[in-house]
């Protein structure tokens, strides 16, 4: 793991190097961030507000991985992330409980969606690989422009996207 960043390897199997609130804080994007505080306070993918959203603020729009000391308001309180600790687990990949009641009930629908598809696939390739493969996925096929999880529309081509 010497070539990746531990504190983007997150527990849940929704790698932290593809998620839009941390290439907004790494990239120092106002716009970004902007259109991030709008979409948590007006409900992310029609799915209400995210609890504690209301006071998000662009200065809220920050995280440096779900392992650091540096994490999202919602990735904050992330039960998964406590789970996988109080187990003494790298991540659900290890757990024969998966999916569980954690997953079941995760608050957004694309990343349940996420964690559903790239569990598996972490237990049959190993960390190192499943970080290599997020990293590859999200990039549109019809420019090559990384793009991060969720994203719908590239914003470089503005090409339809459905890469989760």
């Amino acid at each position: 793991m010497n070539t990746m960043d531990a504190d983007l390897v997150s527990p849940c199997g929704l790698y932290c190097g593809v998620c839009a609130i941390h290439i907004a804080h790494r990239d120092n994007n106002a716009k970004l961030k902007q259109r991030l505080v709008g979409l948590y306070k007006g409900g992310v993918a029609g799915k209400g507000v995210l609890p504690n959203s209301e006071t998000l603020t662009v200065d809220g729009i920050r995280c440096r991985g779900c392992l650091s000391d540096d994490r999202f308001m919602h990735c904050e309180q992330c039960a998964i992330r406590d789970c996988t600790q109080a187990r003494g687990y790298t991540g659900c990949h290890q757990c024969d409980d998966f999916p569980c009641p954690h997953v079941e009930n995760f608050p957004m629908a694309i990343g349940k969606k996420v964690i559903l598809r790239a569990v598996p696939h972490r237990r049959k390739v190993g960390t190192e690989k499943w970080v290599r493969d997020e990293k590859a996925r999200y990039v549109c096929p019809d420019c090559g422009h990384t793009v991060f999880r969720g994203a719908v529309r590239c914003n470089r081509c503005s090409a339809a996207l459905d890469l989760d």
